[in-house]
């Protein structure tokens, strides 16, 4: 360890912007994230559907998704408003995601497997847009309210903790609507889901309300860029390809398998209770946040002890830990063996994606010192672009995974070689793909004393005008 860098008065985001900006990460941390397991859950154990063909058209509104965010992005670093150039967007974009979440639940019960794909088609396209709405100018204000290395990390840790109290609530969700207060689980997630819609409402108006964008005044003065010169130049960061391509690793690995730990759950440890099985699920999900809420202090403190490359290679090895634990905590003789796995890849994933956001911030530094422009929203939206590639991509893989398992939705008791594969690429997919990331990691060369030079070498220049290119 070495000494750290202070935190100049002028590079500090004050909490309250901060505990704003953890209330917008609410959304993607603690809902949009629970989309796809829940669809799983009450689509497919629910109504009945074809997990093979859920997994195609869960698909489609991600592919989309993932086109439509390089565009957000642009429009958002090209806005100019009173109100600045994200915070608009997180208004209305969290308003449309809180009534189009709701909506993805109503599906209608005596629909045959067709309508119910349709209807879960339309509803999450819609939802799913609205999502990016929100949540791309959202990531791309949490990258430009500070300068200095530590306090991105340091503001990216409060959201993380605070969007993670959010997420304590989200493995309840099925539990709730599995609970006797309702006939099913179907009928009972229509209730929750518009309770989850008005939680929404409320923290992107908070967000909106209450966060500065720091760096308006000197966007406002830059000429707009062209959407596609734009992509051209940030295809061309190294350093952000590499990146991206470590954390999209990490993410397809773990979406490989996308929901096969409630199918574990279910099926091999509690042999078909299924409220016996949702009680647990909900435990482990609320362990899983908080063991979350907890990793951010160590995180912090390492990330700023060690540096963000050797931190993240720190929590990357918890989840590759974790998923190999999997091998003798997934007990049907001693079921809450599972608290152990799930704290170990909880606390490596709120690394790993807290500190990329940090890192990406780090880049847009490095990005303007060569380019001369500010442009957080195409990064934003690039680096979500290749995470939602990866998500969509990964969906496809995980109905034909579920489908070469022989899983039967009509039994309650699966065959023993059902159980055995699901568990087998539940538990090695992940592993190997974060080991691929984490030699990715070996030669990261945005460094901390790198990053505060490119600092220096912004707030030397006597006016920053885009270069020529």
């Amino acid at each position: 360890m070495k000494p750290v860098h202070l935190t100049a008065a002028k590079d500090r985001v004050p909490f309250l912007q901060k505990f704003a900006f953890g209330l917008g990460a609410s959304t993607p941390i603690a809902f949009v994230n629970t989309v796809s397991g829940l669809t799983g859950l009450i689509y497919n154990i629910g109504l009945g559907v074809n997990p093979v063909l859920l997994g195609m058209v869960q698909m489609i509104p991600r592919a989309m998704d993932a086109f439509i965010d390089p565009l957000l992005g642009s429009v958002s670093d090209n806005t100019r408003t009173r109100w600045g150039r994200r915070r608009p967007y997180i208004l209305v974009g969290g308003i449309l995601t809180a009534l189009f979440y709701a909506l993805l639940w109503m599906a209608p019960r005596g629909w045959g497997q067709n309508g119910l794909l349709a209807y879960y088609l339309g509803s999450s396209l819609l939802f799913f847009l609205a999502s990016s709405i929100f949540t791309v100018p959202h990531g791309a204000l949490g990258l430009e309210m500070s300068g200095d290395y530590h306090e991105r990390t340091r503001l990216f840790a409060v959201a993380s903790f605070i969007g993670n109290i959010s997420a304590m609530a989200t493995p309840w969700i099925y539990a709730l609507a599995n609970s006797k207060f309702f006939p099913d689980e179907v009928a009972g997630m229509k209730v929750v889901g518009i309770g989850v819609g008005g939680f929404i409402v409320l923290t992107s108006v908070l967000c909106a309300t209450i966060c500065r964008e720091r760096k308006f005044q000197q966007a406002a003065h830059q000429h707009r860029e062209r959407f596609w010169p734009s992509m051209r130049l940030t295809f061309q960061n190294r350093i952000f390809l590499r990146l991206i391509l470590i954390v999209g690793l990490v993410t397809l690995g773990f979406n490989f398998v996308n929901g096969f730990s409630n199918y574990i759950m279910i099926y091999y440890v509690f042999d078909g209770a299924k409220r016996s099985a949702s009680v647990l699920m909900g435990w482990l999900g609320m362990l899983w946040a908080v063991s979350a809420l907890l990793a951010v202090f160590p995180m912090a403190w390492l990330g700023t002890r060690l540096g963000k490359r050797r931190t993240m290679q720190i929590f990357i090895g918890l989840m590759i830990a974790g998923s190999l634990l999997k091998i003798v905590c997934y007990s049907p003789q001693h079921p809450w063996l599972a608290v152990f796995p799930t704290l170990l890849i909880s606390s490596g994933m709120l690394g790993l994606y807290t500190l990329a956001s940090s890192m990406t911030a780090d880049i847009c530094d490095e990005d303007e010192l060569r380019t001369g422009i500010r442009r957080e929203g195409i990064y934003s939206a690039v680096y979500g672009w290749w995470l939602k590639m990866a998500i969509s991509t990964a969906y496809l893989i995980a109905g034909f995974l579920l489908q070469s398992t022989h899983f039967n939705e009509k039994l309650l008791h699966q065959l023993a070689a059902t159980c055995f594969w699901l568990r087998f690429w539940e538990i090695g997919i992940p592993s190997a793909l974060c080991g691929v990331s984490l030699g990715l990691l070996v030669r990261y060369p945005l460094t901390e004393d790198r990053a505060y030079q490119i600092k220096a070498q912004l707030e030397a220049r006597p006016a920053r005008v885009p270069l020529r290119r």
